[in-house]
């Protein structure tokens, strides 16, 4: 009980629309033919002219609301700039100071007891493409199929201090995700993805500790398990006088 965990998640959910966010393509990463459903505007042509997708639009704010948060009247879009090969226009368009939802709050029962995790925002933006790597091979393939299908991404404040808080909020964000109809949010598909940001601090000490980010989340026992991993072994390295780096790592599901 010397350390005590300091939590949020980050976490994207795709919407089931019929077509992609900014372009008429069909919305259907899972059962097309690779690169099938593509056209000039989700492979980031030069000179393409995106188009909003309106009902992708109003699922965020229904999510929002279905969160207890506060609707923005006015949002913009940004550009997120990155170089890699499943995002073609080397940025994302997303949403950064201007969210559509923000101040919100889920209630999460653990063991009888009620506890309010606050919600910062949610914002939309596009998906990337994904990256295929054959087996052997000394290469890489790219299916564009799932390039601007409408993300939802929601961060949570600082409120979560155990991987069964965590694993709680996300299971119960699934459940009002699909009883709202707006996305089928199967975490083994990637529908729905959990980064866990994560320090320790000593217990009655406000100030927050050197925080790590851990990805590649998969299930909510791997959000659970790997937040357990990381307070352990950043408490380890704190016990040695040694301070903890900031940094962002990955889950190994098979040695946990």
């Amino acid at each position: 009980m010397k350390y005590e965990a300091v939590i949020g998640l980050e976490i994207h959910a795709e919407l089931n629309t019929k077509s992609k966010m900014f372009c008429r393509c069909q919305n259907d990463p899972f059962h097309s033919a690779p690169n099938e459903n593509i056209c000039p505007v989700c492979v980031g042509l030069p000179g393409v002219l995106p188009v909003m997708n309106k009902k992708a639009i109003e699922w965020t704010m229904m999510a929002g609301l279905a969160l207890n948060c506060k609707i923005n009247r006015f949002s913009k879009w940004d550009r997120k700039n990155y170089y890699y090969p499943d995002l073609p226009k080397a940025y994302q368009i997303s949403q950064y100071d201007l969210p559509l939802c923000y101040e919100g709050f889920l209630d999460i029962n653990i063991a009888n007891e009620v506890r309010k995790i606050g919600v910062t925002r949610i914002h939309l933006e596009e998906d990337t493409g994904k990256l295929i790597h054959p087996k052997g091979e000394n290469h890489s393939l790219v299916d564009y199929n799932r390039s601007s299908v409408p993300l939802m991404e929601l961060v949570t404040e600082p409120d979560i201090r155990t991987g069964k808080e965590a694993a709680a909020f996300g299971q119960e964000l699934q459940m009002i995700l699909r009883a709202l109809g707006i996305s089928k949010a199967n975490m083994e598909k990637g529908e729905m993805r959990v980064e866990v940001n994560i320090s320790l601090r000593e217990v009655g000490v406000e100030k927050f500790g050197t925080k790590v980010e851990v990805k590649n989340l998969n299930s909510y026992m791997a959000v659970e398990k790997s937040i357990e991993y990381e307070m352990k072994r950043q408490a380890e390295i704190l016990d040695r006088g040694e301070k903890i780096i900031q940094e962002t790592r990955g889950w190994n599901e098979d040695k946990k």
